[in-house]
């Protein structure tokens, strides 16, 4: 006696098939080119989710070297500043004082000066 796996098959196309809804062409309709489709749709959702992190960043680096430059410091020589001076503070953090808390940031830069003056 065999086994037959219909129902079992039919969930899972259709499984493939709901999730490829809105996608252009036979792409939503036949199985074989949506399931191609939504395993490449899974993958880019896969790196886009660690690109975010790399695109934050550099937004807060941009960010950084732009207040810097106003206090006559570059983002690199800040940054090496305030490693000399002790000063535990992640790219994030900097580059919203750097937006909202301007004293702060500002004393945040002069401590960096004083230590690259050394």
């Amino acid at each position: 006696m065999r086994v037959k796996g219909g129902t079992v098959t039919h969930a899972r196309r259709k499984k493939v098939l709901k999730r490829a809804k809105g996608y252009f062409g036979s792409k939503h309709l036949l199985f074989k080119t949506a399931h191609e489709q939504v395993m490449h749709s899974m993958h880019y959702a896969y790196v886009s989710r660690r690109k975010i992190k790399s695109d934050y960043r550099k937004l807060w680096i941009v960010r950084i070297n732009a207040a810097a430059r106003n206090y006559d410091l570059s983002y690199s020589q800040l940054m090496h500043g305030i490693k000399l001076a002790g000063i535990n503070i992640n790219r994030k953090m900097l580059s919203e004082m750097a937006i909202t808390d301007e004293a702060g940031f500002k004393k945040i830069v002069d401590a960096a000066k004083k230590q690259l003056a050394k």
